[in-house]
This record gives C-alpha cells, structure tokens and sequence, in this order.
C-alpha cells in the first residue's frame, strides 16, 4: 500500500500538484488474509498523523516463488537525547563498521533534502551513489514475518515499552537489508514528523534505535545503504526488490546502551 496527498494548486485541467508521502506498508499473506489485510491498510491510510491521504494505491501480487527465511536483527537503543548527540553517535557506529566519513556525509545530506522516494544505494569507502534511478532509489519489498516469531517479538518489544508498528515494521525491513551480503550498513530517519527515533542496522551491531534523531515536527527523512566496492549493483536490487523474505526467528532485545556499550559487544 502506498499512500500519498496532493499539496499545491490546480490550474484548469493540468494538475500541478505535489504529492507528498502519507505511508507505505506491505506484507505477504495468505489469500484468506487479504479482505482484512487490505482494510486495515486502508485505515490506516486515512488516519495518519501526516495527514489523511487522498489518493490509496494497493497492488495485490500472487508471490509463487517461496520466501526466504531470515532472522530478525537483535534490538538495542542507543541512549540520546539530542539531534546533535544522536548524529555523533550514529556517525561513530558506523565509522566503526567501516564507513568512510565521505560516505556518510553523503547520506544524511540525502537524507536531509527527502527528495528520493526510496532508499540510497552508496559505497562505503568511496562515498559513490549506485542506484540507477537517483530519483526513485530501491524500494525494499516483500518482506513479511512467521505468525509465531511476530508473537515473540511483540512480547520482547513490549518489555522494552516499543512494540509499535512503526518499530516492528522497520525492524522486519531492515533484517531483510542486512541479511544481502554486500550491504554493510543502513542508517535511515523516518520522515514522519512526529516519529523522531532513526536507527543504524548492521550484522555487528544489530538494529540500533536511534532517539532524539531529528527535531520534532521535521518533515525531512529517507535511508541509505552503504555497500562494499566492487559489487554486482543489480543483483543486490533485485535481491531488495524481487525475493521474497520471511522472519522465522526473533534474537534479543535490549534496552538502552551507550555507543561504546555497543561497539564492544558485537553479536556477529
């Protein structure tokens, strides 16, 4: 589902309006699964906090290629409280993983213009932009979580006072970044004004929360990925795009921990 509203001005028959993103949210199910999937979908398209959207898109797909299994990354929170510490910490998490400062750089001036519909595809020592389309990016698709696993993940999450949509969703996508080899790292900042907890994720790391990322009521947002040189770009957009992924496994989720906590305690 992709949801969008229309802002600016209509002259005559041309339409000059600019659509702005309400939400996106997809999954893959049962066909049992779909009336109800679809209306919820809808609901939650015209009960935004971005506003209520005026135009709905939702695309219906039969997947006959059977999904791949992952596991979910673990959870942990960096502890921050403000724009300017949280972007030291983040610049830091991923300096650690090997990500040049250039390409860094790079990604949250992206990051902050929000002018690409999807996600920056940038190589991490050479700070280089690889997605064909620098208007459109790559979008991260069909990607879906085991009943059974959504269940324990909600429980470890609630212990932790996050289990919201907003966290599980992002967590199931960026598990399926992570889990493409050449990937290094993600670093993504929602661009819901009223969500401020951006996140680093990593195979090291985990999905670190990032809170405090930007300002409350910024409308700025988008992700990047930072991958190693010498790849086969294609591949990797087709593995985000096109294959199909599951979670069938939940790792642990942690509270609050500072950078240092975190970097000396790798999970890989």
């Amino acid at each position: 589902m992709r949801a969008s509203k229309s802002v600016g001005r209509r002259q005559y028959a041309v339409d000059s309006q600019k659509e702005i993103h309400i939400s996106g949210a997809e999954g893959l199910y049962e066909a049992s699964e779909i009336q109800t999937v679809v209306q919820k979908y809808i609901v939650r398209a015209l009960n935004h906090p971005k506003g209520k959207a005026d135009k709905i898109i939702i695309t219906i797909e039969d997947i006959k290629q059977k999904p791949k299994e992952i596991p979910a990354l673990p959870v942990a929170t960096v502890d921050c409280l403000t724009p300017d510490q949280a972007r030291k910490r983040a610049i830091k998490l991923l300096q650690t993983l090997g990500v040049s400062k250039r390409a860094i750089d790079i990604a949250l001036a992206l990051i902050r213009k929000s002018t690409m519909r999807g996600a920056a595809i940038i190589s991490a020592e050479k700070g280089n932009r690889l997605e064909p389309d620098r208007e459109r990016g790559v979008r991260v698709s069909r990607i879906s979580i085991d009943k059974s696993a959504s269940r324990l993940l909600s429980s470890r999450l609630s212990r932790q006072g996050i289990n919201i949509d907003t966290v599980k969703e992002a967590l199931i996508l960026a598990s399926k970044v992570i889990s493409c080899k050449d990937i290094i790292a993600e670093l993504c900042v929602s661009d819901d004004p009223y969500y401020t907890t951006g996140y680093i994720a990593s195979e090291e790391f985990g999905y670190v929360r990032i809170p405090n990322i930007k300002n409350g009521g910024s409308r700025f947002g988008g992700r990047a990925f930072f991958v190693r040189e010498r790849l086969n770009i294609r591949e990797i957009i087709h593995y985000l795009e096109r294959v199909p992924v599951i979670i069938g496994k939940v790792h642990t989720c942690k509270g609050f921990m500072t950078v240092d906590e975190i970097i000396n305690n790798p999970y890989k």
